[in-house]
């Protein structure tokens, strides 16, 4: 049975800041998506605490990162990475503020220390986790195999675009997907229909996914991806419309393959064991 297709992909290089849209990009068993929140800003006083060095730095908590729920204005620099060239920049209302390599000593520096000052000049949210501006040190290597999702496990995560129009709908003004940060947007599918695909497999382009969980969902979505204020309280949105602070839905990688704008989700009988 035919489900949706896929209308938009994203990845996240570095986890917290901005989204980068693809065309198509592979999904790897017991991985998910290679580049996806391959970096993270990471506190020095966490990985003091846990004796480890940023370049190779094992998955840690949110709490332990800098990200857009604690430091929402996060959200104001528009960020893009370059995996062939392994280059960070970084624009602040249209004007380059860093330029830097993340696989060279003295890139990596330029950029823990741009994010560390950053952090002086913004405030943190009453809510945060690690509110204190500690240096950042910019975790993960550009190999793209290091991972900072949210969870340990490995997964990543879909949406349907018909939920994110109702969610328009009820708002009664546009809620931007980013504000959810999905790595597959799919069409063709009612809204909340994707937490029915819970438990079952299924055909994605040429890999093969089962979805696990729905996303419960943090202040995160409250941020305005282009301007870093929180200004649509979308927690109280979905409570109050819907019952629940949910949306979308985990899924882990059964058999790798390529996934492209316009794939279609189908369904995968499972024998039982």
């Amino acid at each position: 049975m035919t489900t949706a297709t896929i209308k938009q992909l994203f990845t996240y290089p570095i986890k917290g800041l901005t989204p980068q849209e693809m065309s198509e990009f592979m999904l790897t068993a017991g991985h998910g998506i290679k580049g996806d929140r391959a970096f993270a800003l990471m506190f020095a006083d966490s990985m003091k605490a846990a004796n480890i060095q940023a370049e190779n730095a094992p998955w840690m908590s949110k709490k332990d990162l800098a990200v857009q729920n604690d430091w929402p204005l996060l959200a104001a620099l528009e960020c893009h990475y370059e995996p062939e060239t392994a280059i960070l920049t970084v624009k602040r209302e249209g004007v380059g503020v860093l330029t830097a390599a993340t696989n060279t000593a003295p890139g990596r520096d330029r950029i823990s220390n741009f994010f560390t000052e950053y952090l002086t000049t913004i405030e943190p949210t009453k809510e945060a986790r690690h509110p204190e501006r500690v240096p950042l040190h910019l975790a993960g290597n550009s190999s793209g195999e290091t991972r900072y999702p949210d969870r340990e496990t490995v997964h990543i995560s879909l949406l349907s675009q018909a939920t994110l129009d109702q969610l328009t709908e009820r708002a009664g003004e546009n809620i931007d997907v980013r504000r959810f940060r999905p790595n597959i947007v799919l069409e063709g599918m009612a809204a909340w229909s994707e937490f029915e695909l819970i438990g079952q497999h299924f055909q994605l382009g040429d890999a093969q996914i089962e979805v696990t969980a729905r996303i419960g969902r943090c202040v995160n979505i409250e941020v305005n991806p282009e301007t870093g204020d929180r200004d649509i309280s979308l927690l109280s949105l979905l409570q109050q419309e819907f019952g629940h602070a949910q949306t979308g839905v985990l899924a882990k990688v059964i058999n790798s393959g390529n996934v492209k704008i316009g794939d279609i989700l189908t369904s995968i009988p499972v024998t039982p064991k």
